[in-house]
């Protein structure tokens, strides 16, 4: 058992936050109190001074399948030889040795969202991991945890460029809804023994979504045009334009994941990159996450992105929302991430200051009740 004692603690879903223990048992949060009395079982962190917060959740990167160090020999990004690869599984190629996960526990970065890259119009599944350990399978708190499908100049260029569907956005399009319009047909007819198709059960089912790759606001449209035809699930990440249709974007019930924008504006659709896109598409009533989108931004950059889309019109609770619970809701773990509760994993970062300055120091990372940094 762990006890964090004396802590700052932000759950997230108390309105102000509070001092007071946190009672770690079994990799589970057993009790939030004001005074928790330590007994010989227990292993004591006193962390007076600090700040406890759930810990931090990219909600869209490539840590561990786009390695930093290893160029081509560690880039398992994207599969770019079909343009329809929907049973590629992200927890097939990540890496946890990938130095990028030192970082992220380093930042308080207990979470992520993992997988494929845009070069196909479907590209495979994502898995929501955790960030300590070495054998993904014991990391992984969901898989499959959406379908990848993109939109734009990425798709359009993979292939295009060989003469080869798709070469607009018109064939983007056609691709994914033939597919999506073959696996209803597929589920319709009861049948179950066809390896390609099963692969979007879960997603017809409603328990996972579309991962849409979208910048432009067109992109946008479409993806949600699609999504709404078939009666699926979709997240809008990246939503670069988000702030131009930030109404109609609210209309479709579909949440964003915004970023990276910290990053280069390095082709025409990301132009319109900007950070106050989150502020106002919060102020429409969207729900949002914010990404590094990583390694495009490094993963511990995650924090500053925050910080500077709360600069930028979000304000501080709402960027801190974007990198936990409103994170954790968009990938669906909010039952066990993204806040400090009992029964939730005990997954916390622990601050020396307010994590959205930049001189702010993390103490710990704490994941499954147990100190993972520092080591």
């Amino acid at each position: 058992m762990l006890l964090i004692k004396n802590g700052l603690i932000f759950t997230m879903e108390a309105e102000s936050p509070f001092y007071g223990d946190i009672l770690c048992n079994e990799g589970k949060i057993a009790r939030i109190a004001d005074n928790i009395i330590a007994d010989g079982q227990m292993e004591v962190l006193d962390v007076k001074g600090f700040l406890v917060l759930p810990g931090f959740i990219d909600a869209h990167s490539h840590i561990g399948i786009q390695e930093e160090k290893n160029s081509k020999q560690g880039d398992d990004c994207n599969e770019g030889t079909n343009p329809l690869t929907p049973c590629l599984r992200a927890i097939d190629a990540i890496n946890p040795m990938d130095s990028a996960f030192h970082n992220a526990l380093a930042t308080g970065i207990t979470g992520v969202m993992v997988g494929p890259g845009s070069a196909n119009p479907i590209g495979g599944q994502f898995a929501f991991i955790k960030t300590e350990g070495r054998r993904i399978d014991d990391m992984t708190v969901l898989a499959p945890a959406a379908i990848k499908i993109a939109f734009g100049e990425n798709p359009k260029f993979n292939y295009g460029i060989n003469g080869n569907m798709p070469s607009t956005r018109m064939g983007i399009a056609y691709l994914i809804r033939e597919e999506l319009f073959n696996a209803r047909s597929y589920f319709d007819g009861g049948s179950s023994n066809d390896f390609r198709t099963e692969c979007y059960r879960e997603l017809f089912e409603g328990r996972i979504p579309l991962k849409a790759h979208v910048h432009r606001a067109d992109d946008i449209f479409t993806a949600i045009r699609i999504a709404k035809e078939f009666g699926l699930g979709l997240t809008l990440d990246h939503c670069t334009e988000g702030h131009l249709i930030a109404e109609d974007i609210a209309k479709s019930g579909f949440p964003a994941i915004l970023g990276p924008s910290l990053a280069s504006r390095s082709k025409l659709e990301v132009s319109e990159s900007d950070f106050k896109t989150a502020g106002i598409l919060k102020k429409a009533g969207v729900t949002l996450a914010i990404t590094t989108d990583h390694p495009v931004s490094r993963i511990q950059y995650l924090p500053m992105c925050a910080s500077l889309a709360a600069m930028e019109g979000l304000g501080e609770k709402e960027a801190l929302r974007a990198i936990t619970i409103d994170a954790a809701k968009i990938c669906r773990v909010d039952d066990r991430l993204g806040s400090l509760r009992v029964g939730k994993d005990a997954d916390m970062a622990i601050y020396s200051g307010n994590p959205l300055e930049i001189s702010a120091k993390v103490r710990y990372t704490v994941i499954n009740g147990r100190i993972v940094w520092p080591k």
